[in-house]
Formats: structure tokens, sequence, C-alpha cells
């Protein structure tokens, strides 16, 4: 599927795949969910999939538990594998508050998980998930790829390719990809245009390596952008300069 020119209030991507982190849905700061933060989230991604854009969402779990937390210096731990799907159960219930928010809102939303719990969502089915999108529904992607040791940015990835969606959008506090951490360097530099190699051979860490290796491999674009700022998920699905951009272009 290839991307059409944003004209007319039309968006420039027909099919986009929004990545969030669960640190999203809460209060900077603070762990669980806020109501408020997702409504806000919520409103803007309607007003993205008001433009016509197919929208579907992959959300971490970040804000509810991570599996570092549950490595003890006594030895009493947490398999590792098992923390992984703990943390996929917790994208699952961040999955149900955004429906929740975006149903509030009139938008019609499915929620499809990799992990099968028929009594609260759909499984994901690639065929059924592209048929919701078709039928102008919001698609939030839960449970990561069902695996474990595979961060949700490598899911956004694999769900992106899966659907044939145009891009990837990468939902962060920070206006995009910086040189240097800019709350700690004020002279970091602020990338618009990035490609792949510069981002794997400068660690920018914008993606964990497998997500970003692989949307090298399948020329998968991937937006990085401000989510707080309001108005910037139109802005991305409409393809106005906000954020880095990152692709196969020469890096500046």
């Amino acid at each position: 599927m290839s991307s059409t020119e944003s004209a007319g209030g039309s968006p420039r991507y027909k099919r986009v795949i929004l990545k969030l982190s669960g640190e999203s849905l809460s209060h900077a700061g603070q762990r669980g969910i806020s109501m408020e933060e997702v409504a806000v989230i919520a409103r803007q991604i309607k007003q993205a999939h008001d433009l016509g854009c197919q929208i579907g969402v992959v959300v971490g779990g970040g804000n509810i538990l991570r599996g570092g937390q549950f490595k003890s210096s006594s030895g009493s731990n947490i398999e590792e594998a098992t923390a992984h799907y703990m943390g996929m159960l917790a994208t699952v219930i961040n999955a149900l508050a955004l429906q929740a928010g975006l149903e509030e809102i009139g938008c019609q939303t499915r929620v499809m998980s990799a992990i099968r719990m028929d009594g609260v969502c759909e499984p994901f089915i690639r065929r059924r998930a592209i048929r919701h999108m078709e039928k102008e529904r919001i698609v939030v992607l839960a449970a990561g790829t069902g695996s474990p040791f595979v961060t949700t940015d490598t899911a956004a990835t694999q769900r992106a390719l899966e659907l044939g969606a145009d891009i990837v959008l990468k939902a962060t506090r920070v206006d995009g990809v910086y040189s240097d951490d800019p709350e700690k360097n004020p002279h970091a530099i602020l990338y618009r245009d990035l490609n792949y190699d510069t981002v794997i051979s400068q660690n920018l860490r914008v993606m964990d390596g497998t997500a970003i290796t692989q949307c090298r491999e399948h020329k998968m674009p991937v937006l990085v952008f401000n989510f707080k700022k309001d108005g910037n998920i139109v802005k991305a699905v409409s393809g106005q300069k906000v954020g880095t951009r990152i692709s196969e272009c020469t890096s500046t």
C-alpha cells in the first residue's frame, strides 16, 4: 500500500500503526491508568481517523508493570518468560481502557489480542483486523506478538507489515530523535530525517534493534513524534512536518 499526497484535509497515509507506550496512559511520572490522559489520546486518534485514515494501535504495558521489577537480590525471581507474559496481559488492560475512551466519543473500536481471551476481546486474525479497518473501526492490538522476549516496538513493526500499513507512528513525549538527551544537553540536535543505518550505527535508541532492523529490511518508514502536543497525530497522518522520519533517505 503506498501513501498518497495530503490535500484538502485528506490523510497522506491510508493505513497506519500507532505505537503508544503504556506510560502514555498515565500522568507523567506516575503508574496506572489515568482516564484523563486516555481521553486526550482518544480525541487525537479520533481526529486522525475522521480524516479517513485507517488506524491500528499497538499499546504497551509499562505503566502497569515491567519485567525488571520482579528481579530481587535474594534470588527469588519470577522467570523472565513469565514476566513477559504478565507484561502482555498488562497491555490488554490498557487496550480495554483505550477502547473505552474511544467509544466514549463515538468511535467504533475492536480490541484484538495475540493471546486468546475470548471473554474480553477478539483474537488477532490478520484478515479480520484488515476487514475491521476497512469498515472504519479503530483496531487496538494487544498482547504484543503473543511471544515472550519481544518488545511492543517489534510488535508494532510486525503488525504494520502484516496489515499493509504505510508507516509506523511512534508516539513519544519528546519532539523526535535527538543527537543526545535533550533534557540533559541543551545543545542536542533534533533530527528531521534519518536513515535506518544511521539509527543503528549511532545506537539512537529510537526503537529496539529487532524492530528497526525489520523496518529496514522491509522498507517500512517510522515517524517518531511528540503526541503530547495537541494535533500532532493529525499532523502525522496528514504528512505535515512533525517529529523525525526514519526511512531510506539520507540522514540530515
